[in-house]
């Protein structure tokens, strides 16, 4: 029997060549949409951070004019506060909500996000959080992605697509960086490759990124210097980076989750309590530490100094940074850790490259391990190494870094994956969508390794929404375990199958290749659903 024309539209419209060719002025379009709203968000937070910086400066040592900013900053923190209560989508950092849009398990109204988004962002620069611009930016493209769709009036397949493509430019512009934008979107968010998605991706990516860079003449937010490749005898102490970055990441990981689970024991109706705490700090921290401040771009100055600070000096603020971020981040202000993140992985290479000097290390080669570091602290706590090594290479603008980076990034991801601590946005995503898991323990695998293979539910595919007990299964397939937002859930027949899970299976004695093929047709994304 034929297909009706209503069944087929869909498929006809995702093949035809013109469907494809609008893909790429959609992308562009979201790309000046989101870019130049996170052009406007980053230059609205520069202009904070600077007003900061001359108020507290000027304050310091007056008792009065302290006590003045500390009235202030109550003023700011309910503000904020009484934003989150009227878009509580805004809060966190904004990566998780806009996961779980291209999900379809999060609908958030973009008409408030946006706007929200952008006070309390600016408002907390202002204030002096540590918290990063990049996770806002996301959130920020994303809806403007989502903007674009809801105007051209497209269906809910095509909107993951452009919300996918917003967080894209959202990135592009945060960083300065189009390729890191892309990967970011297509490897943490999207998690599915597909040509309309790369080509529109790449195009959003990109009219962000010229539209930041070229038109506005907006500076990039951070530069490294990667001086020449490394000497082959000097590897050992790139494995060993890529090594200890991999720890650092997994307890980076169980601090900030430690640090979530103690404000969710504050009472909900004492939640502006969590919103002080950080505030509080951040006004100490504003004439006792300084540097500690906002994103880190004073931290960044002492990193590219022309005389390189102490062991000591890094290690005390690298403990610094990182407990005054996870105060911040885990009350739930509407911030992100992207930022702190790349700051606190220069921290990392920076510290290790003053002990490697003392075991024989050229003292020349201590920026390369800078840039090393924040590779391998992104991959050990992102769990997206080949974001972090496009990530270095356009941040330092240098090919000498791409092996060793590349060494660091993998040698993270696998050390951190072994430690069984969650990939930091995963877990905020089971967070967000409440994921249960199950740790019953899968049984009857022996001598069956030939016969398991995976594979992941497209958004919009068949499969998605199904109960296990409705899938036509291919015979003598068996569903063992389906991980969602990284955690593992041992199915049964009443199971609800959603986009992004990847299901372990098993496969019946030489059926095998013929249930991958058949799985993979039913598993395949569709944009037009």
């Amino acid at each position: 029997m034929g297909k009706s024309r209503s069944e087929g539209a869909p498929v006809s419209r995702r093949l035809s060549r013109r469907f494809q060719v609008s893909l790429v002025g959609e992308g562009a379009l979201v790309g000046i949409v989101g870019g130049g709203i996170v052009t406007l968000y980053r230059l609205a937070l520069s202009h904070a951070e600077r007003l900061l910086r001359a108020v507290t400066s000027e304050a310091a040592g007056n008792a009065l004019s302290m006590l003045g900013w500390f009235a202030l900053l109550g003023f700011l923190l309910a503000v904020v506060w009484a934003l989150m209560r009227w878009e509580p989508a805004t809060s966190g950092s904004g990566i998780p909500q806009v996961d779980a849009e291209v999900l379809a398990r999060y609908d958030a109204p973009w008409a408030r996000v946006i706007p929200a988004k952008f006070v309390e962002g600016s408002l907390l620069a202002l204030s002096g959080l540590s918290l990063g611009r990049e996770g806002p930016s996301v959130q920020l493209g994303g809806m403007s992605g989502k903007a674009v769709s809801r105007a051209l009036r497209r269906r809910r397949g095509e909107e993951r697509l452009l919300v996918t493509c917003g967080a894209a430019a959202g990135m592009s512009a945060a960083f300065h960086a189009p390729l890191t934008g892309v990967l970011f979107a297509l490897e943490e968010i999207h998690k599915e490759f597909s040509a309309p998605l790369i080509i529109s991706v790449m195009c959003s990516a990109v009219v962000s990124d010229f539209l930041v860079s070229q038109v506005i003449g907006v500076e990039p937010v951070l530069s490294l210097v990667f001086i020449t490749e490394l000497p082959h005898v000097d590897y050992l102490f790139v494995v060993l980076l890529g090594l200890l970055c991999g720890l650092l990441g997994a307890l980076h990981n169980q601090g900030m989750f430690a640090v979530q689970l103690l404000y969710s024991r504050i009472p909900g109706n004492l939640s502006v309590a969590r919103l002080a705490i950080p505030f509080a700090l951040a006004g100490v921290a504003a004439f006792a530490w300084p540097e500690l401040m906002c994103g880190g771009d004073a931290i960044v100055e002492v990193l590219q100094a022309r005389a390189f600070p102490s062991l000591a000096s890094l290690l005390v603020l690298l403990m610094g940074k990182y407990l005054f971020t996870a105060v911040c981040f885990g009350s739930g202000a509407p911030g992100g850790t992207l930022f702190p993140l790349v700051v606190l992985g220069g921290l990392v290479g920076g510290a290790f490259s003053v002990v490697a000097m003392r075991l024989g290390l050229p003292p020349l080669y201590c920026p390369n391990f800078v840039a090393l570091g924040v590779a391998g602290l992104f991959a050990g706590v992102v769990r997206a190494p080949v974001t972090a090594v496009v990530l270095v290479f356009e941040l330092t603008g240098s090919l000498d870094a791409l092996l060793s980076v590349t060494i660091v990034s993998i040698l993270a991801y696998v050390t951190s994956n072994l430690t069984n601590v969650d990939a930091f946005y995963e877990h905020l995503l089971a967070g967000l969508l409440g994921t249960a898991t199950d740790d019953s323990t899968v049984t009857g695998l022996e001598g069956t390794e030939k016969d398991l293979a995976t594979v992941r539910v497209g958004a919009g595919s068949r499969l998605e929404g199904m109960l296990i007990r409705e899938v036509p299964w291919p015979d003598g397939v068996r569903v063992l375990t389906i991980e969602r937002a990284g955690t593992q859930i041992v199915p049964t027949g009443d199971t609800k199958l959603m986009a992004a899970d990847e299901l372990l299976y098993i496969a019946s004695v030489g059926a095998l290749e013929d249930a991958k093929l058949k799985l993979a047709l039913m598993c395949e994304q569709r944009v037009s659903n």
